[in-house]
């Protein structure tokens, strides 16, 4: 039997600890913190962030600076912000993972797949031609290739 080794999970799998605040806000307000935060980039009005438990390898997520869970709630400047925020994201994506495609979205409430209800943050993650095999399907495992640690230092080095 052949084992793949993917220790980080365990903090997924055991549940995440509770924070007493929103982690995109205290990542937002930490700029000396991004290396851990997993933060890619920053701008004025968003700032993109990885995700700790992605779906795919490259999981990144786009986030308004400003606390918040609607899209209406959000300004003109800060809506144009997140779609060139997408833009930006999904360029850094294909020069340094070159994926075939993207599946990009949000989700808005608990009942929506929200998992994060207060803070509104558009997902981008890459995908391949093959990259969902059977091992979702039948041992509730997906397979990442690639440490986060890795792939942000890839990002940023791209940036």
């Amino acid at each position: 039997m052949k084992r793949l080794w993917a220790p980080w999970r365990m903090t997924y799998i055991n549940g995440i600890p509770k924070s007493t605040g929103c982690f995109l806000c205290e990542a937002a307000r930490d700029p000396a913190g991004d290396l851990k935060n997993l933060v890619v980039w920053r701008s004025g009005k968003v700032f993109c962030i990885m995700n700790r438990f992605p779906y795919n390898n490259g999981h990144l997520m786009v986030a308004p600076l400003g606390h918040g869970g609607e899209l209406a709630g959000l300004s003109v400047d800060e809506r144009a912000s997140l779609v060139e925020g997408l833009a930006r994201s999904q360029a850094l994506l294909e020069k340094v993972m070159k994926p075939d495609g993207f599946n990009m979205g949000l989700n808005v409430g608990k009942t929506a797949g929200a998992g994060v209800t207060d803070h509104l943050h558009v997902h981008i993650v890459p995908r391949w031609d093959g990259d969902t095999n059977f091992m979702p399907v039948l041992a509730d495992t997906k397979v990442m290739p690639e440490a986060l640690s890795d792939l942000y230092a890839k990002l940023k080095e791209a940036l």
